[in-house]
């Protein structure tokens, strides 16, 4: 599995926590510039965009949603913490359960 994340400076232990549960990390866009806001693309070998919402503000999540829809890729809204994202992923059968 292959994600785009939008959102968030910084990805912390979630970028290890991603990669440990096999999904790569495609693309990261802060969502900061103008640029990031308006002309906004999901590459093709993203399979899942993750979303993290305390950090981009309503029209970059618009544009986010509208372009996943476009190209019928799933979008998973969270707050940056893996504990939010893990909530998000686990119900859909995205993780590997380790038993914790």
């Amino acid at each position: 599995m292959a994600v785009m994340i939008v959102g968030a400076d910084y990805l912390g232990s979630i970028e290890k926590n991603l990669r440990n549960n096999g999904i790569a990390i495609v693309e990261h866009l802060q969502g900061r510039s103008g640029s990031d806001r308006k002309a906004f693309r999901i590459p093709k070998a993203a399979t899942l965009v993750v979303v993290f919402t305390d950090y981009i503000n309503h029209s970059t999540a618009k544009n986010v949603k509208k372009q996943a829809k476009l190209q019928n890729v799933p979008v998973v809204f969270s707050r940056r913490s893996w504990l939010s994202l893990e909530q998000q992923l686990k119900p859909q059968g995205m993780l590997k359960v380790f038993g914790y």
